[in-house]
């Protein structure tokens, strides 16, 4: 691999990193790996080296060229490997989320095809299904180990815990910071500079939607514990941003209002889908952003005001 090669390499994959929150920005991605790297050593590690395996593969594979030197072949990759090295435990465990991070990379390929007809973005549902689907495969195989985080538990003895006092601070930061797995104040204000570091619209959107998630968990009477650990407030976030914003394309003057609707309904989708899942021991991941997103996207088919 000739110098320049490996150098676009590279700035594709940290690229790969940024767009998770959609940014196509090299000091972004470092910011964000850096943050991910002071919380985890090792998570730092599978991070990028996810980044770079998903952007070998597209390359290799063929894919276009402005996808992947975009990072947009990357993100998927970066998320599963970041996943399953968190959820898994074991000697195989950095092992299965390489393959992982690789699998998430054709996938992503395999949906784009698919979905891309109808004009859909796939966004981050190749990386929630890789991951389900291995996290399923721990019960057959003996290789592939749960952690303790994940626990099946049944809904008949399911309880709501409506307690625990509310940090702001831990609300604002957690927010952002669960989208990357992480619940620590620096790394979480470096995943804020990051997104203002590309766009100061970008920023404001962030912040708007983790609040959006907040009042409305509140005022739905949702667990305070779950609140504070900014298990509601990512989703939104992504959301926002990805109606608001970035599949935003006719400049739409409603759609900060619509991005604030969406943002909100990820909050319902967020409860359901970690219920609807608790018997599986298996985490809601970003599962409610895509289709809170994606039910904006589609009536916007019909209803281009939206």
């Amino acid at each position: 691999m000739k110098k320049e090669e490996f150098i676009n390499l590279l700035k594709a994959s940290i690229k790969g990193i940024s767009q998770i929150i959609f940014i196509e920005n090299t000091i972004s991605g470092l910011l964000i790996l850096l943050a991910i790297t002071i919380t985890s050593l090792p998570l730092g590690i599978i991070v990028f080296l996810s980044a770079v395996i998903g952007t070998l593969v597209a390359t290799v594979g063929g894919a276009d060229k402005t996808l992947v030197s975009k990072g947009l072949m990357g993100y998927n990759s970066v998320l599963t490997g970041l996943a399953l090295q968190s959820f898994l435990t074991g000697p195989s465990a950095w092992v299965v989320a390489l393959i992982g991070a690789a699998v998430a990379a054709i996938f992503t390929a395999t949906l784009m095809h698919f979905i891309g007809h109808i004009g859909i973005p796939v966004l981050t549902l190749p990386f929630i299904l890789v991951t389900w689907f291995v996290l399923l495969e721990s019960y057959k195989f003996k290789s592939i180990t749960l952690s303790d985080e994940l626990v099946p538990q049944s809904l008949a003895n399911w309880e709501l815990h409506i307690a625990g006092e509310i940090n702001l601070l831990d609300v604002i930061f957690n927010g952002i910071g669960q989208i990357f797995f992480i619940i620590e104040t620096i790394p979480s204000i470096l995943l804020f500079l990051a997104v203002f570091w590309a766009s100061r619209k970008f920023g404001i959107y962030a912040i708007i939607g983790n609040a959006v998630a907040f009042f409305t968990a509140l005022a739905l009477g949702g667990e305070h514990t779950q609140i504070v650990l900014g298990l509601y407030g990512y989703n939104a976030i992504l959301t926002i941003l990805a109606v608001s914003a970035v599949f935003n394309t006719k400049e739409n003057r409603y759609a900060p209002i619509t991005g604030v609707l969406a943002a909100c309904i990820t909050v319902p989708l967020s409860a359901s889908v970690s219920i609807w899942l608790l018997p599986y021991g298996l985490p809601a991941l970003t599962m409610p952003f895509v289709l809170s997103t994606w039910l904006i996207l589609g009536a916007r088919k019909i209803m281009p005001n939206l």
